[in-house]
């Protein structure tokens, strides 16, 4: 609701009510803290010809063309200068304003209108309109066009009433360089920021000449190649640029965003962008590596099940060992027995195996981190030197002397729900693990490929971090997922964030999808909220 009312009236205000009868102007106020408001009466005739309603010099205009309204109203227009929530991934860059039509039998809500939104501040982010959902807390977008030249934006809405306001995407630049490559012969594209699917228009900004491409391929890599918005197919880089100069400036209009695997776009949800994160999982920590600072927690002192997070340390006690990574190994079928005490043969996460099949040590390391192979770390435990009671109680010695002292392991794989630890003891054991360079690597491999020695039958596995497919607006440094019915879903990040590392740990999430986007989130988060 408007507070702080604050009109100006006079002597102007009623000799404008004279000379033009119900086609009334209210001016602006002067600045102040209290909201300011600009309301004008709009009269059938008036109406029937269109009007645009321009407030508080040009920043906002509301283009009511014949039809939209079919009765005389007054509109209100006003500058919110409230505290008002933004949305923690977003930044605002103009003013939130209110408009209304008074006489809400006027206007018929299936008839859009449009609305041209002055900003303020400069950015490469992309901008779009948003409105204020009071049912959800949230900012919500509306279908926006940006005039970057002129620095103002325009948008379809459909509501007699709104707060709105322009928002940016700071991690979504649609300002930079191009780049071309030879894959479908198209008007494709490669974005690190659109999901395949969407549909976007490419401005060379040397020559106004423009392509619309559809996204089929993710890239460039940001981390490589900071100034890349997109890579364009060379027949869409030939349509607005000559190939010989590889590389030219463009602005990147998105036309049609396709939702995300997470059913997001462009990290908003359905019901809009909150003003703060909110964590489901059970537990959650975000702890800078280095400093181990605590960022972020909830709950992060819970002791609960860590499911397959269990493999990094089994991996860890695994290569303390210095075993050969080239060194050959005969896969026994017994291995995979030990993984069946906890759980049925068909849901246990295994490399597919026969006895007597020789691979290399590094093939297991890989199984075991890329995908979550159970029976890989039972094979490793084997071969290790040690005996199974040694191996598990050196993993539970380790831990310990890291400092994690509310971690257990009754078994090497996470399938039993009594190896549990708490996220600020999983966030510690992580910076110790990550000292070794394999187990980084392993765990950054989205697919990994090797045939067994005596067979040459291939085999594949893909790792179960999805976030490794997607921009995250962070480079991932490791990563491990884990799932079992009594854990839920746990996720462990850890990220380069310009010159430092964040870990992210959660456990007990709800969904697979919901483990990656708040894991994801807490990061982002913290990066924008925290240590800004």
């Amino acid at each position: 609701m408007i507070k702080n009312c604050l009109r100006k009236t006079g002597i102007i205000a009623i000799l404008l009510t004279l000379l033009v009868g119900s086609f009334v102007f209210a001016d602006e106020v002067e600045p102040g803290n209290a909201n300011q408001y600009y309301s004008i009466n709009l009269d059938k005739a008036t109406i029937a010809k269109g009007y645009t309603v321009a407030a508080f010099n040009n920043e906002l205009k509301l283009s009511l063309v014949p039809g939209i309204l079919s009765e005389a109203t007054g509109v209100e227009i006003a500058q919110i200068n409230e505290n008002m929530p933004t949305p923690w991934q977003l930044d605002r860059i103009s003013n939130v304003y209110q408009f209304e039509f008074k006489n809400k039998a006027a206007y018929d809500d299936n008839k859009p209108f449009y609305i041209q939104f002055a900003y303020s501040e400069e950015g490469e982010g992309y901008k779009q309109v948003f409105f204020y959902d009071r049912n959800f807390n949230s900012w919500r977008p509306l279908p926006t066009k940006d005039y970057p030249e002129e620095k103002f934006i325009r948008s379809l809405i459909h509501l007699p009433f709104a707060r709105i306001a322009v928002f940016s995407h700071p991690e979504i630049p649609v300002v930079g360089r191009a780049s071309w490559y030879a894959y479908k012969n198209g008007d494709f594209a490669a974005s690190p920021d659109f999901p395949k699917g969407s549909k976007l228009r490419v401005y060379n900004t040397a020559n106004s000449k423009f392509v619309d491409v559809e996204i089929n391929d993710y890239g460039p890599d940001r981390n490589l190649h900071p100034d890349r918005v997109i890579d364009l197919d060379k027949i869409a880089f030939a349509r607005i640029a000559s190939l010989g100069e590889g590389v030219i400036n463009v602005r990147v209009e998105p036309l049609k965003v396709i939702p995300d695997a997470y059913g997001r776009t462009l990290g908003i949800a359905e019901n809009g962008a909150a003003p703060e994160l909110a964590i489901t999982s059970k537990s959650a920590i975000v702890m800078d590596e280095d400093s181990e600072e605590i960022l972020l927690e909830k709950n992060a002192t819970s002791t609960l099940p860590l499911a397959s997070l269990t493999k990094l340390v089994a991996i860890k006690v695994f290569l303390d060992t210095r075993p050969s990574l080239d060194a050959v190994v005969t896969y026994k079928v017994q291995d995979e027995e030990f993984n069946y005490q906890y759980c049925n043969k068909w849901e246990s996460a295994k490399v597919t195996l026969k006895d007597g099949d020789t691979l290399t040590v590094e093939n297991l390391v890989y199984s075991a981190l890329v995908g979550s192979a159970n029976n890989a770390i039972e094979t490793l435990v084997r071969v290790s030197g040690l005996s199974r009671e040694e191996f598990i109680k050196k993993m539970n010695e380790t831990v310990v002397g890291w400092g994690a002292t509310s971690t257990h392991f009754t078994e090497p794989t996470g399938l039993s729900p009594e190896n549990v630890s708490s996220a600020l003891d999983y966030a510690i054991i992580t910076k110790k693990i990550f000292v070794h360079p394999i187990i980084e690597k392993a765990s950054l491999t989205k697919d990994y490929k090797f045939s067994t020695l005596n067979t040459k039958k291939p085999h594949r596995l893909r790792n179960t971090n999805k976030l490794l497919e997607v921009n995250n607006g962070f480079a991932i440094a490791g990563s491990k997922t884990g799932y079992l019915d009594e854990a839920g879903y746990c996720l462990m990040i850890r990220a380069k964030v310009g010159n430092r590392r964040l870990i992210a740990v959660t456990f007990g999430s709800g969904t697979r999808d919901g483990s990656f986007i708040e894991t994801g989130d807490l990061i982002k988060y913290v990066v924008k909220k925290i240590i800004k």
